[in-house]
C-alpha cells in the first residue's frame, strides 16, 4: 500500500463563504476559528505555502466578550515612530473609537507572519449587524464552533 502526498495548486482552489456569529463568544475563540478557516487548515487539501482558505464573514462582530478582568486591564499599544510616540488605549477606549480593531488584531496575530498572511486577511469581512448582503447567495455556509 502506498500513500501519495498531494499539493494544492492555484487552479485547484475552491473557496466557500463561511459565517461566524460572534455574539456572546470569547474573542480568542472567534479569532482562532477565523484564522484556521482563512489559512485553509480545515480542508484536507491544506498546503502551507498556498492560500487555499475560505472567505470569513463575522457577523455581530462588536458583541464578542472578554473573559476574566481583560475588560478593564487589556491595553492596545502602538508607536507613531516619533520620540515619545508610544500610544496606549484601553479596551473600552478602543471599542468606542474602532470597535472592529480588537477582533481584527487578534485574527492577524494568529496568522503566519509573511506575505501569504497579507493575502489571507483580505478574505476577512467584519460586519457590525447580523446580515451581510454582498456575499454571493447560495454560497454562505453557517459555521458554528
Amino acid at each position: 500500500m502506498s500513500f501519495k502526498t498531494t499539493h494544492t495548486k492555484a487552479p485547484e482552489i475552491s473557496r466557500k463563504w463561511r459565517v461566524i456569529d460572534a455574539q456572546g463568544k470569547p474573542l480568542g475563540r472567534i479569532a482562532a476559528e477565523a484564522a484556521r478557516i482563512l489559512q485553509g487548515k480545515h480542508k484536507p487539501s491544506f498546503t502551507p505555502h498556498v492560500d487555499d482558505g475560505d472567505f470569513v464573514v463575522i457577523i455581530n462582530a462588536y458583541q464578542f466578550v472578554l473573559t476574566g478582568r481583560k475588560e478593564n486591564t487589556k491595553v492596545y499599544r502602538h508607536h507613531t515612530g516619533w520620540m515619545g510616540g508610544l500610544r496606549e488605549f484601553s479596551h473600552r477606549q478602543m471599542m468606542e473609537k474602532k470597535p472592529w480593531f480588537p477582533l481584527e488584531k487578534a485574527i492577524k496575530a494568529m496568522l503566519p507572519k509573511n506575505r501569504l498572511a497579507r493575502r489571507m486577511i483580505k478574505k476577512l469581512i467584519i460586519v457590525e449587524g447580523s446580515e451581510y448582503k454582498k456575499a454571493p447567495s447560495g454560497f454562505i455556509v453557517h459555521h458554528e464552533f
